[in-house]
């Protein structure tokens, strides 16, 4: 167990211990690998209220492309959030997912879109490859990328999931859909040599494919007690507003730049 020490004056540690939990967590309850078929999500049990976890028992992800909740609003271009139960929002009510909080962000700050909830609790890299067909049929102009992390955790081969994250990226980009990369960690107990490269990897991705990056997507958010769930893996309604600006703020260059459109013409809300 982590002491005080190491939590005050390192918080980096602490989060590297955390997330080792998420090993067991995650292979022990959610079954990450996308060919395992649980009878239900974990995060429906947990959270039966919520309706911003999909649960893969009822939308399995070859037969997802139909499903009406996919999009609520038809006039609006289309942001789709795109990832694994931290993109879901595991634990929380909707509204409080880190999808939801971008879009009531973006609003305030007159850009006018729709930000889909597309997270899979337990998803990798293999598993979006099967669902980037379902993705492009949201009409997105924007797909916020947050795979991998489940891979990492199993130790499976990282050229696979690099190649898995560079089909997918391939796929949107062809598509004309601007992609958006989110970094993540594994805690360290996998090697310094694994650690280290599943971490560059995403470094890698953005440069060969010229996508912004979000270096790490839980920045300010890993290993803070007050912003994640008792878990102590899932952040909280308030880690996930955190989230959500650790992403706007990678996302606004690319709406004031003319990356994607539109902004409002009478917001009283000024970007920064």
């Amino acid at each position: 167990m982590v002491n005080d020490r190491v939590e005050k004056h390192n918080p980096a540690i602490m989060y590297t211990y955390i997330l080792s939990g998420l090993v067991l967590f995650c292979l022990g309850i959610w079954g990450c690998d996308p060919q395992d078929s649980p009878p239900q999500d974990v995060s429906e049990s947990l959270n039966p209220s919520s309706d911003s976890v999909v649960s893969r028992a009822q939308f399995p992800v070859d037969q997802a492309s139909s499903e009406p909740w996919m999009r609520k609003n038809e006039t609006l271009p289309k942001i789709v959030a795109f990832g694994n139960s931290l993109t879901a929002g595991f634990g929380v009510s909707s509204d409080e997912s880190y999808p939801a909080q971008l879009e009531k962000l973006l609003h305030e700050r007159g850009f006018h879109y729709e930000v889909v909830n597309a997270g899979v609790s337990g998803e990798t890299s293999a598993g979006g490859v099967r669902r980037v067909e379902w993705i492009l049929k949201n009409r997105p102009s924007v797909v916020i990328l947050e795979l991998g992390v489940n891979d990492g955790l199993r130790g499976l081969p990282l050229q696979q999931t690099y190649i898995n994250l560079h089909s997918i990226i391939d796929r949107l980009q062809n598509e004309g859909v601007v992609v958006i990369l989110a970094g993540m960690r594994i805690p360290p107990n996998y090697g310094e040599a694994y650690t280290g490269e599943f971490f560059e990897m995403y470094k890698r991705l953005a440069q060969e494919l010229t996508l912004p990056l979000i270096p790490f997507f839980l920045e300010g958010v890993a290993a803070q007690p007050g912003l994640n769930q008792a878990d102590g893996i899932h952040p909280t309604g308030e880690g996930y507003t955190l989230v959500a600006q650790n992403v706007f703020r990678t996302l606004e260059p690319l709406l004031k730049t003319g990356g994607s459109h539109t902004k409002a013409k009478d917001s009283s809300h000024p970007s920064h």
